[in-house]
């Protein structure tokens, strides 16, 4: 990632704008993607996949920021998937015949794109996946270069108050988090660039962490650079930094410990899991996310999500979705619904009989066999025996009326 990038950016609009509607609150904002990607490389393509005929402003928005809209033919018997096979098509396509382009970004937070991202990596390019935290699948978050949340770009976002269009209410950012939570990754960075003999620089200590958890953002922690990130750490006792701005060194303080000691995402899902149980009846036709959460703070008084690393309980509902516990579902007018997952449907067991009747019956099956076999043999041999006997006979009557 050293080298300059140059990135393809591919938009499955109907996905991200849906996911950034129900959760955020808000309206997806292709300009505040671009200048997020600019900022890591040159852009030299832009594609967005939809039925852009239902989508009259979001084609002025692409027409304003040069993005190539494709069109997504409805078939009449649908097409669930149109869009994301277009896209990857694409993409693997431009990825043959494009050895420039080193770099792809794939704007959307359907897990199907997995696959797509793991092939691109393996053919060494770069892969960028920008989504919501609360709506895109924490697999493919994990399994890219760098996740961009839409969470992170809300500081960026213009606000242009001289549009006729009445202003939304603007969703509240989410609260950041205790630096505390990101000091196990920063250890883990800070200890891989002591094996590696490398010193640890502030643009190497965060492709190092970024290596480690794509997922990674200082803007969750409250600060608008890595920068500021790290001048947070140092004030809270956590790393000891020497030299000056712009080069700085950061070295592991043994002896800092956090006072209480941050809690992992997975530690959260037996507290939701039990609220699910008690709610199951209400949870058959899914529940507004806004409601579960009230369900939980109203059974856990202390419950904080923040605790668990996510930022809004949202997130935590997207993390336990990917470990089958429920389901989520974006809906325009809703939001985010929320179902039971997997878990709590396993599959029916199946009734075995026992080896011995089958053994029983196998063996009496193949015994009865031959006994229609004979059956059978016997009645096609008298049958013959009857055909030759009339033939014969025939031939006799023939005969005779011949020799008359």
């Amino acid at each position: 990632m050293q080298d300059k990038l140059k990135i393809a950016v591919f938009i499955d609009y109907d996905n991200i704008e849906i996911g950034v509607k129900s959760t955020l609150k808000g309206e997806f904002n292709v300009g505040v993607v671009l200048d997020a990607l600019k900022e890591r490389g040159d852009i030299v393509a832009k594609f967005a996949y939809a039925d852009w005929g239902r989508n009259e402003q979001a084609k002025r928005q692409m027409a304003e920021n040069a993005v190539q809209m494709v069109q997504r033919v409805i078939s009449p018997r649908g097409d669930k998937n149109g869009a994301d096979i277009n896209l990857a098509l694409d993409a693997l396509e431009m990825a043959f015949t494009h050895d420039h382009i080193n770099a792809f970004a794939i704007v959307s937070g359907d897990s199907d794109f997995i696959p797509l991202v793991n092939k691109l990596k393996m053919y060494g390019k770069t892969v960028f996946v920008v989504g919501g935290r609360a709506f895109t699948s924490t697999i493919l978050q994990k399994n890219c270069h760098e996740f961009i949340s839409f969470e992170s770009l809300m500081d960026t976002e213009p606000r242009d108050k001289s549009h006729a269009r009445p202003a939304k209410p603007q969703r509240p950012r989410p609260e950041p988090l205790d630096l505390a939570q990101a000091m196990p990754l920063v250890e883990r960075a800070l200890q891989a660039l002591e094996r590696r003999g490398a010193k640890p620089q502030l643009g190497l200590l965060k492709s190092t962490m970024l290596q480690l958890d794509p997922t990674f953002t200082e803007k969750a922690y409250g600060a608008s650079t890595f920068t500021e990130f790290v001048e947070k750490l140092q004030a809270a006792g956590f790393v000891n930094v020497t030299g000056a701005e712009g080069r700085y060194f950061i070295e592991r303080k043994p002896a800092a410990q956090p006072e209480r000691p941050p809690l992992k995402p997975e530690e959260a899902l037996p507290l939701l899991r039990d609220v699910l149980e008690t709610h199951r009846l209400e949870m058959d036709n899914g529940v507004p996310a806004e409601e579960l959460e009230a369900w939980v703070k109203r059974e856990y008084p202390d419950f904080d999500c923040k605790r668990y690393g996510f930022q809004e309980f949202t997130e935590l509902l997207n993390y336990a979705q990917d470990k089958l516990l429920v389901r989520i579902q974006p809906d325009e007018e809703k939001g985010l619904m929320v179902y039971l997952g997997a878990e709590f449907y396993p599959p029916a067991d199946v009734e075995f009989i026992p080896a011995e009747p089958v053994l029983q019956f196998a063996e009496a099956v193949a015994s009865e066999k031959p006994a229609r076999r004979s059956r059978r043999t016997r009645a096609k041999s008298t049958g013959e025996t009857a055909a030759k006997k009339t033939s014969r006979g025939g031939r006799r009557k023939k005969s005779a009326g011949t020799e008359s």
